[in-house]
């Protein structure tokens, strides 16, 4: 179930912390007109070492990366973004969250050229729970392949975290929920498997973990990277690959990644069980490792965290 917003606490606005009833802009921003905009989702977690921000930089990283690709240049270097989204959970006394900042061209003119219209910048933080609900990371979601293929990189570029790009993903995953299911899958333009509306896919066989290689239209998200190398570091074999959605639905295990829905078992697909419809083997011990690494339990990996309050 989604939960509404309370209204409460601050939001940093260009620079400001403002009120969050008093964050606002014009309704003639070119962003909300045309989709231009980026963002990231991130999260911080609290653990018994503190609270931790889980890979600050490699999101901001990413951020400028698809501000670029959109010609946007961010009025704000990279540390004072961090430093805005450090101070905005501080200022919300908050230990555990969801982060979204977000850079959109702002109030000036309307056509699909921005040039002219400034960047606007902001950063909100709230309390967040689990995406796909507190029962998938251990029952697993029931999901369905999508009428509709993930955007083709040859339309958009497909690899950047922008507003617009979004649609797609309401798409399917508004398709899903009127037909009961929990997630969507989305095929790429030539029928393999691309991810979820919001998440990168692994399938298991074998014993051998396969996930979408960047050709399929895949957002290569930093969720996706942490547990390739938590994989790989356990001693699995990762393969990324062309997936037909026959392999995807005869896996011996499946299961999404992303920083909203953290790590999740696929137990059903189409009414096909996957692995006999539970949580298998190499997504328990990746998992269990991949929530360790975020209670800061993992000296190895302490580098992935950021501390909010020191």
């Amino acid at each position: 179930m989604v939960e509404a917003f309370t209204g409460e606490g601050k939001i940093w606005l260009n620079g400001t912390l403002v009120e969050w009833k008093d964050a606002k802009v014009h309704v003639l921003v070119h962003g909300l007109h045309y989709g231009s905009g980026v963002f990231e989702g991130i999260r911080c977690y609290a653990t018994d070492k503190g609270a931790f921000i889980f890979r600050l930089k490699e999101h901001l990283d990413r951020m400028y990366r698809s501000a670029a690709a959109y010609q946007m240049e961010i009025p704000y270097t990279r540390d004072e973004m961090s430093d805005a989204i450090k101070a905005t959970i501080r200022i919300n006394k908050l230990d555990a969250c969801y982060i979204r900042p977000i850079a959109f061209f702002g109030y000036h003119h309307l056509g699909l050229n921005p040039t002219g219209c400034p960047v606007d910048c902001a950063v909100a933080v709230w309390p967040w729970g689990a995406y796909l609900g507190e029962e998938a990371a251990e029952g697993g979601i029931r999901c369905t392949i999508s009428p509709w293929r993930r955007i083709d990189p040859s339309t958009l570029p497909v690899t950047v975290k922008a507003v617009g790009h979004y649609l797609n993903s309401i798409l399917a995953s508004l398709d899903a929920k009127a037909r009961g299911f929990g997630e969507a899958i989305l095929l790429d333009t030539r029928g393999y498997v691309a991810e979820g509306p919001g998440e990168n896919i692994f399938i298991v066989n074998g014993g051998i973990i396969y996930t979408p290689e960047a050709k399929s239209s895949i957002l290569p998200g930093i969720t996706r990277a942490s547990v390739m190398e938590l994989a790989r570091d356990l001693g699995y074999t990762i393969v990324e690959k062309r997936i037909t959605k026959e392999e995807l639905c005869t896996a011996d295990e499946a299961f999404f990644t992303g920083t909203a829905a953290e790590m999740a078992p696929i137990r059903e697909i189409d009414g096909v069980l996957i692995g006999g419809g539970g949580k298998g083997a190499v997504t328990s011990a990746l998992q269990k490792k991949f929530f360790a690494v975020l209670n800061a339990r993992e000296q190895k990996y302490m580098k992935w965290l950021e501390p909010v309050y020191k």
